[in-house]
């Protein structure tokens, strides 16, 4: 006799409670339980594919329900269990990007005259298929499936208000009803009105031309230039793989699509700043529906028909972009996770929250064929290196900096650029981050897997990136002195002496014209960047730092002085300078090298504060590298290194910064730091909202109240309190009042949130692309 399934019994809440119980028991018990439904729609028909419940099942015995539908079993995963509930029960086998989570749907009911109690939390996937399947395709599970037909939306829809008992019954004014809503909005297509509201989502960006000046840089380095930008675009394309495992297929939708039509042509022009059907100005929901998505031919996912040349679906995306990228599976649970890593060895426990891994199921890494399903343990989770996970593209990316190294007449260059090649290979940036710090070339390159913020699930994963610019020697020699005061401002940091290092390496700063960028540069454009985040690099080494001065330049014209025009009072206004916007941004950077990084919380056991506070690391971090450095501006004025002719206007140009940084959104870390900023001064009265809808500086209250909120967050790191943390984003990290005023005006008046740059190159460089 066959064992019976046992489920993950779950609270009320829909969290698991550790315990696993059969599946007759969890229905006797009512207890709560996952499952998934699948629905297949045919997008030129209009239709959903329904089966009829085979009359030996004890729920519904043969009534017409879900195209295909299964629990979970325990241990098990949601994606998983919904491709494989359509393989056995209808004989379909299509890879994960085939399946889109609409939305969970908790089912409560009492069949068979109390017998069968059904608490069942359901995953409701959608499959979109051009047109219907043949129905001599589907392989039907006798025990659980005696027939299959398709029927429109609107008559299905019918059938369950009219209660018709051939079906088996959903409210569809409840929470079900979603389901029809989702379809009908997503094809019931206004294209003006889409056009509107992208041409809309377009303007809040300012176009910017950069032209590559390469006055001063040497002929030898100009060739060089060629194969780095080369390296740099396939950078580009691990990111978009990054950001979602199918994004570079939609990429190439898009963009052949581009000229088809004045909409798509504005998908496409939307997409390419987003990189990727998420809105990053609008909470990461998305500005695309899988209606919009690629099609995909699966010709072998069903038994032959004759005549028939397979399965086209479109390749779907979830509504909201998932937390954890395409790191881990995007149906895998923080817990399940945690459990996975408690049961490695420390070495794989490191190298599994470290930055240059993703995590797979076995499963998963199997996707593409049939027998993947059924493997031992296809749940399982397993650890994948970047080196590995990327490896055709890491390859060519390599040789191009490889090709680059050849040319270049800059020692430090070419070492960079050997060490990088080699690093994308091995999986090892170490040593090859040092030579990226030690950098002393006209050519200036940072290239590889740096920052975290696209982890939103845990933030431990790096993205790769590429900025490549033309140092300002003049520039760079007069921002010196702020590397070299980092000891210095560790030392009298508002925190604690206990928590402060006496091994603060001064930081070389490199001011640099912007050429080309790539990877994740994605909506807003970083001014800067403080480098590497390897904490075994910044706790020896320190960090370096790279000023982009053309895009300072930019925002401050485009963005920051029409922000104060509409938001500051127009006593204050006269304060905002450039001057002071670029300052703080250098000490921004600066304070990302201080403060707290390798630290002992409270269990004794050695740590980061990035592993402490995990997915609100990047928003605090942000939080305390932009208030610790208006506490540093401030600092560097008492010791005579400023001039205090910037004291007002550095603050003054801080709240003009708090409205650009917010309208970035709070699902942002920068947006979100900033909101923590802005409303714990506006409680302290450092910022004060007045009576006619603009703001200003409180001078004589300001300083203490920038001193405590940096004390106030460098103590929450210090200590790896993620609950203090979690507490403080709470209050603070919140759009008040004020700011939504203030967001609104700028919105009305249309002032841009930010630009978007294109790069222009000389004649022999474009050719060198071409």
């Amino acid at each position: 006799m066959a064992e019976e399934e046992c489920f993950d019994v779950l609270t009320r809440t829909g969290e698991k409670t550790g315990v696993a119980k059969p599946r007759s028991l969890v229905h006797r018990d009512g207890d709560y339980h996952r499952a998934v439904h699948v629905w297949i729609y045919a997008e030129s028909t209009g239709e959903l594919l329904l089966q009829r419940r085979a009359d030996c099942k004890d729920s519904w015995p043969g009534l017409w329900d879900i195209s295909s539908a299964g629990h979970i079993s325990a241990g098990s995963s949601s994606l998983l269990t919904a491709r494989r509930e359509l393989e056995e029960e209808l004989g379909i086998s299509l890879p994960e990007d085939a399946f889109e989570l609409l939305f969970v749907f908790l089912q409560e009911s009492v069949l068979n005259e109390g017998t069968f109690i059904n608490n069942e939390f359901n995953d409701v996937y959608l499959v979109t298929t051009l047109e219907p399947i043949p129905l001599e395709a589907f392989t039907l599970q006798e025990t659980e499936v005696s027939a299959v037909r398709y029927i429109s939306l609107e008559e299905y829809k019918g059938c369950l208000c009219r209660e018709d008992e051939a079906y088996v019954p959903y409210e569809i004014s409840g929470e079900y009803g979603q389901l029809f809503d989702i379809i009908e909005r997503r094809y019931q297509v206004d294209e003006e009105q889409r056009c509107l509201s992208l041409q809309k989502k377009l303007s809040r960006y300012a176009p910017i031309h950069l032209h590559a000046e390469l006055l001063g840089l040497s002929e030898a380095n100009q060739e060089a230039l060629i194969f780095i930008i080369k390296a740099a675009t396939i950078i580009d394309d691990i990111f978009y793989r990054q950001v979602w495992k199918c994004n570079q297929e939609l990429r190439d939708w898009l963009k052949k699509s581009s000229d088809h039509s004045t909409l798509n042509k504005l998908k496409w022009m939307y997409y390419s700043i987003n990189k990727g059907p998420w809105s990053v100005l609008d909470e990461k929901m998305a500005f695309l529906t899988t209606a919009d998505s690629a099609i995909k031919l699966n010709s072998d996912c069903t038994k032959p028909v004759p005549g028939w040349k397979g399965l086209e679906y479109k390749a779907s995306f979830p509504l909201r972009k998932s937390l954890g990228a395409s790191f881990y599976p995007s149906d895998m649970e923080k817990a399940e996770f945690e459990l996975w890593k408690r049961n490695l060895s420390k070495e794989d426990q490191k190298a599994a929250a470290g930055y240059f891994s993703v995590i797979r199921r076995r499963g998963e890494l199997s996707r593409d064929s049939a027998s993947g399903l059924s493997k031992a343990n296809p749940d399982d989770l397993v650890m994948v290196p970047f080196s590995e996970q990327y490896r055709p593209l890491l390859d060519e990316a390599s040789t191009l900096l490889r090709k680059a190294a050849e040319l270049s007449d800059c020692l430090s260059l070419r070492k960079l650029l050997i060490g990088k090649a080699d690093a994308l290979l091995s999986n090892d940036y170490y040593d090859s981050d040092i030579s990226w710090m030690e950098l002393d070339s006209k050519l200036d390159i940072t290239i590889g897997p740096y920052e975290t913020y696209e982890d939103e699930l845990y933030g431990y994963k790096a993205t790769f990136e590429a900025f490549i610019g033309i140092r300002d020697d003049v520039a760079t020699a007069q921002v010196k002195l702020f590397g070299d005061s980092l000891q210095t401002l560790e030392r009298n940091l508002p925190l604690d002496d206990k928590y402060k290092s006496e091994n603060v390496v001064a930081a070389p700063i490199r001011v640099i014209r912007l050429v080309y960028n790539s990877g994740d540069v994605k909506g807003p454009q970083t001014v800067a960047f403080n480098l590497p985040n390897d904490e075994r690099i910044v706790s020896r080494w320190g960090t370096s730092m790279v000023m982009l001065k053309n895009i300072s330049e930019a925002k401050f014209q485009h963005i920051l002085q029409p922000i104060a025009d509409v938001c500051i009072e127009v006593g204050q206004r006269e304060l905002i300078d450039f001057d002071s916007f670029y300052i703080h941004t250098l000490c921004h950077e600066c304070c990302h090298g201080i403060g707290p990084h390798l630290i002992t919380p409270p269990s004794g056991q050695k740590s980061t504060v990035r592993m402490e506070l995990q997915e609100l690391h990047s928003a605090i971090e942000e939080a305390k590298a932009d208030i610790v450095g208006l506490w540093a501006v401030k600092f560097l004025m008492n010791q005579g290194l400023i001039s205090r002719n910037f004291e007002k206007s550095m603050y003054v140009s801080f709240l003009a910064g708090c409205f650009r940084s917010v309208r970035f959104g709070l699902n942002e870390a920068h947006g979100k730091g900033q909101a923590l900023q802005f409303n714990w001064l506006i409680e302290k009265r450092a910022f004060i909202s007045l009576p006619n809808g603009k703001f200003c500086v409180d001078f004589d209250k300001v300083e203490a109240a920038v001193e405590g909120l940096s004390r106030e967050i460098l103590s929450i790191q210090a200590n790896g309190d993620k609950t203090a943390a979690e507490a403080l984003l709470r209050q603070y990290a919140v759009l008040s009042q004020p700011l939504k005023s203030a967001l609104k005006e700028l919105e009305n008046i249309q002032v841009p949130v930010d630009i978007v740059p294109t790069f222009s190159f000389p004649d022999k460089i474009m050719n060198g692309l071409r």
